[in-house]
């Protein structure tokens, strides 16, 4: 859980009729979402590519959703998701034609996971950072590509009172080295449920949850702006600094789906980016799919200037998954 040009970004965001007619229903899922996005904007440039994220919370879950039909609509170059609860073993790798599926689970069942599905093969794949205390939970993917590497990500929640805070803090401290230990001479984009709103206007009620609840402690945010403090950027706020009301996730514990139509929010899911990509000009679009249902967070899309994104999917059949995530855990597994 917890632009480059407004004009574009304000008109794929922009509600339609069809969101009253969810105000009505107690069940919402993304069986409506044509009506509700225009998934032609932002405009995809030539030379670009379209990467998203998103906590689906359950894959099994947003399966029964719909996902299939947004990942047509969307026709992303990648996705990463987030929070996935499945056994890598469970996923059916032929799901998705044209696409690559790279899931990693943890060792508790039903719990944290993330996953990769892609058009384009990575020249490599790292599962988790290297420490096991923390890949025991499968949280983080690393693919390395021709002209950047990507790593997708779920960060732990600090939990209810903040009972887990002082792991959250060790595993921010661990996982910033390891992200700082990627830099070299291609530029990264970090992704995923950072389980952090790093500022006020990333949050509906800042004064009512500071220091109280999950996402939203000093600890947490302070943390992330070490990371920002090491030469990466909030790619959001690149574009939207100043922009209140953006918010990816809406619980629905206290006020259901109220608090999504009435846009109480925290602003969790990002992509962060190194700031070579912005200094060389790679650095497109970065927005949020305010009303694509199917989850109680929204995805968000980064658009990137790209070599690979002339680059036609690889025809071979991925048999990735079917290695030990034993082995692969903390060393890269070169798919080459």
């Amino acid at each position: 859980m917890p632009k480059t040009k407004d004009k574009d970004t304000k008109k794929q965001d922009k509600p339609k009729k069809t969101i009253e007619k969810n105000k009505k229903t107690k069940k919402v899922d993304i069986t409506d979402l044509e009506s509700e996005t225009d998934f032609s904007s932002p405009q995809l440039k030539e030379g670009e590519i379209k990467i998203v994220s998103w906590n689906v919370v359950g894959f099994k879950s947003i399966m029964n959703k719909g996902f299939e039909k947004y990942l047509k609509n969307e026709d992303p170059h990648m996705i990463f998701l987030n929070e996935t609860k499945i056994n890598s073993n469970m996923v059916d790798e032929d799901k998705f034609p044209g696409y690559h599926s790279y899931f990693y689970s943890g060792e508790k069942k039903g719990y944290s996971g993330v996953a990769l599905i892609t058009k384009i093969v990575p020249k490599s794949i790292k599962y988790g950072i290297g420490i096991e205390e923390h890949d025991n939970e499968g949280r983080v993917i690393t693919a390395t590509f021709d002209d950047f590497i990507i790593v997708g990500s779920y960060i732990p929640n600090s939990g209810s009172k903040l009972v887990r805070l002082d792991y959250r803090d060790k595993w921010d401290q661990d996982f910033t080295n390891y992200l700082v230990s990627l830099k070299g001479d291609k530029p990264i984009i970090w992704c995923g449920d950072l389980n952090v709103a790093h500022k006020e206007i990333d949050l509906k009620n800042p004064k009512a949850n500071k220091n109280k609840t999950a996402g939203f402690s000093d600890t947490e945010r302070n943390n992330f702006q070490k990371v920002l403090n090491k030469g990466f950027v909030d790619s959001f706020r690149h574009f939207k600094p100043e922009e209140t009301g953006c918010y990816t996730f809406w619980s629905t514990r206290r006020g259901g789906q109220k608090n999504r139509q009435n846009n109480t929010g925290w602003r969790l899911d990002y992509f962060v980016v190194t700031q070579d990509l912005i200094d060389s000009d790679r650095l497109s679009e970065s927005y949020i799919r305010r009303y694509v249902m199917g989850s109680d967070h929204a995805p968000i899309v980064l658009h990137i200037k790209s070599s690979i994104s002339g680059v036609a999917p690889s025809n071979k059949k991925d048999n990735s998954n079917e290695n030990n995530q034993e082995e692969n855990k903390g060393s890269i597994f070169n798919l080459n």
